[in-house]
């Protein structure tokens, strides 16, 4: 099943008609491989590993799918003549997205824009820089706009640190360097919620630490701050956290091992703590399958002894779900927008 913005680029495949295109940002599902039935050839960037997973299994000689902030080195001086974007979630990666498909179209090259018509698409016109022409909408259909540019002029060349911002950020564990790309959670400040769970961090923690949906770090450059001798896996969805966080380890001059991962879906063995302030936002929409996939996962994934301790919105129901699972609830902190959860075997 295509999404809406997929479905109305079908509604327009007339745009990249045997043209060598180049899809940026695409949501769950294949339009990627059905966009093949009309493209030359379609190269996919996924910056959400799920989404990358939902398309890869389709790759072939025509097709081929790649996760993460850019695309591969082999393929920086590759030309294009039809970039689609799919309009993100969070506004302020749509820049960087203009100027990531600049890098790729050949000039006069046809830049293509998706998107819920609820998701901040309208303000395209605003948004896009002077190397492209005025966006011009083609269509309206599904709930979605549809908008079309060419590429006038030679663009810039794509610096990550034009796109990164940071910040010191004093901390109960010592003072942090934090590195945050547009689009991260929490981009330029501290959020209420870590900040909880900063102020009551395991200090007995050894051995394998988990900390699950990274974001840019701040959890695990906190615990290294502490404890330099952890050996920690970061996992998140998004291509733009990890190298957040990646960003911030360097900053700091810490390591840990850091990764994609759809849940824990790619995670092996057992860890001696989970720490995380867990993502809860599928897309636009809050929902609580997320919270609980995550509470059951830990629970297999905690080893005997380990420690899970995790910070959340007051609105979801992790109460239960924890009990369910790990058989009793401890809160540690709370305010009134955050609980901090905590178990231990």
């Amino acid at each position: 099943m295509l999404t809406n913005p997929s479905q109305a680029l079908i509604r327009n495949s007339k745009y990249f008609h045997q043209h060598k295109v180049l899809v940026l940002n695409y949501e769950a599902d294949t339009f990627a491989h059905q966009c093949l039935e009309l493209a030359d050839t379609v190269t996919a960037l996924a910056l959400d590993f799920n989404h990358h997973l939902t398309l890869s299994p389709y790759a072939n000689d025509r097709l081929q799918c790649y996760f993460g902030h850019q695309l591969p080195e082999s393929l920086a001086e590759t030309r294009f003549d039809s970039v689609i974007i799919y309009f993100p979630k969070a506004k302020p990666l749509m820049g960087y997205l203009l100027q990531l498909a600049a890098q790729h179209l050949r000039i006069d090259g046809q830049l293509i824009i998706v998107g819920d018509n609820k998701g901040g698409i309208k303000s395209i016109d605003k948004l896009a820089p002077d190397y492209y022409s005025a966006p011009i909408k083609q269509d309206n259909a599904r709930h979605c706009l549809l908008y079309v540019s060419y590429l006038t002029q030679v663009a810039p060349a794509l610096s990550i640190s034009d796109w990164v911002s940071q910040y010191s950020l004093e901390t109960p564990q010592g003072k942090l360097q934090i590195c945050n790309l547009v689009g991260v959670f929490s981009e330029k400040r501290l959020d209420q919620g870590t900040e909880l769970l900063l102020s009551h961090l395991p200090n007995n923690l050894h051995g394998r630490v988990l900390d699950f949906g990274c974001g840019a770090g701040v959890i695990t450059a906190a615990l290294l701050k502490a404890n330099p001798q952890l050996n920690i896996e970061c996992i998140d969805i998004n291509a733009m956290a990890l190298l957040s966080c990646q960003l911030t380890l360097a900053a700091n001059n810490m390591h840990a091992q850091i990764y994609p991962s759809d849940g824990f879906n790619q995670i092996d063995g057992q860890f001696d703590s989970i720490i995380s302030n867990p993502p809860f936002h599928d897309g636009l929409a809050s929902t609580t399958e997320i919270a609980t996939q995550f509470v059951q996962s830990s629970a297999m994934s905690l080893a005997p002894k380990g420690v899970w301790q995790i910070v959340a919105n007051r609105h979801l129901p992790y109460a239960d779900t924890i009990a369910t699972h790990f058989g009793k609830v401890n809160v540690l902190a709370e305010n009134n927008k955050y609980k901090l959860y905590h178990y231990q075997h």
